[in-house]
Formats: C-alpha cells, structure tokens, sequence
C-alpha cells in the first residue's frame, strides 16, 4: 500500500444486512415525513392568500415550488443511501453509488452497477423506501391538486355569478 488507507466492508449475515436496511428505511422515512410537514405547512400558508379572483400565476407558481421541494426531498433521500454506501467501501466511486441508489429507490432496478453478493439485501430494502416515499408524496400531491380543483370551481362560480349580475 502507498500510504492509502483501503476499506474493506465484512460480510454480514443476512439479519445485519436486513438490520443495517432497516435503519436505512426508518431514517429516510422519517426525514420524508419532516420534510412533507414542512412542504405541507409552507403550502397551506401560502394557499391562504391565493383567491380564485386573483392572478393565476402566483397559484401556479406555488405549484411549481411546490413540487421543486418534493423533488428536492426525494434527491436528498437518495443521497443519505449513497453517501454511507459509497463511504462503507461498497460501491466506493459516489457517482456509481448514487446511480445505484437512484435506480434501487425508483425501482427500475436495471443498472450495471452493483452492491457486493454479502449486502445484496440493501437494494430491495432501497426500493421499499422508494415506494413508501413516491406513494407518500403522490398523497401530498392529490391533496395539492384537490385545493387547485376547489379554487378552479370557485373561479367559474364567481364568473357565473358575475355573468348573470344585472348590474
């Protein structure tokens, strides 16, 4: 060795890998859930001055940062899987494990970058946290739009009303 240090990652059994996904799982989840409280309220705050009179542009605008910070989270949960796999010598290279991470977490699954046969375990594990975060998220989503469809139906019964005032 030329003076640097190298990892080397122990073989687990398959209860480790499983207690080592796990903790993984419950981490990202609970920072999805922290992060939607803080996106939710931000959203709901915002939401009180937008009026179905008032411009559109500041509703959609809202939508946008919206889903930018939705976006922004699931990234960001994506990278606290690749930084301590890339850190624990598994997939050393960060960019590999990232795209590692990303396609385990998406479910797609069909990368030529790969965990080593001893911690294979953790991708499925990626993936259901994946899968809990995008449904969570889909949750917020709907519940989003739902406010958009109330403000649109309030918008075509103030021009309604509008249309049918005498005055």
């Amino acid at each position: 060795m030329d003076g640097i240090a190298e990892i080397t990652v122990a073989a687990p059994g398959p209860l480790v890998e499983i207690l080592v996904g796990m903790i993984g799982l419950v981490v990202i989840i609970f920072v999805h859930g922290a992060a939607l409280r803080v996106i939710t309220r931000r959203f709901n705050r915002s939401w009180v001055g937008v009026t179905a009179g008032g411009p559109h542009w500041r509703a959609n605008l809202l939508l946008g940062v919206t889903i930018a910070a939705l976006s922004l989270t699931h990234f960001a949960e994506t990278l606290i899987w690749a930084i301590p796999i890339s850190g624990a010598g598994m997939i050393p290279a960060m960019r590999d494990s990232y795209f590692f991470v990303l396609q385990s977490y998406t479910t797609l699954g069909a990368g030529d970058v790969t965990l080593p046969d001893p911690w294979r375990l953790i991708g499925p594990i990626i993936a259901m946290s994946g899968l809990f975060t995008f449904s969570w998220t889909a949750g917020v989503l709907v519940s989003v739009m739902t406010e958009f469809g109330k403000l649109d139906r309030a918008g075509a019964e103030l021009g309604r009303e509008e249309r049918s005032d005498p005055d």
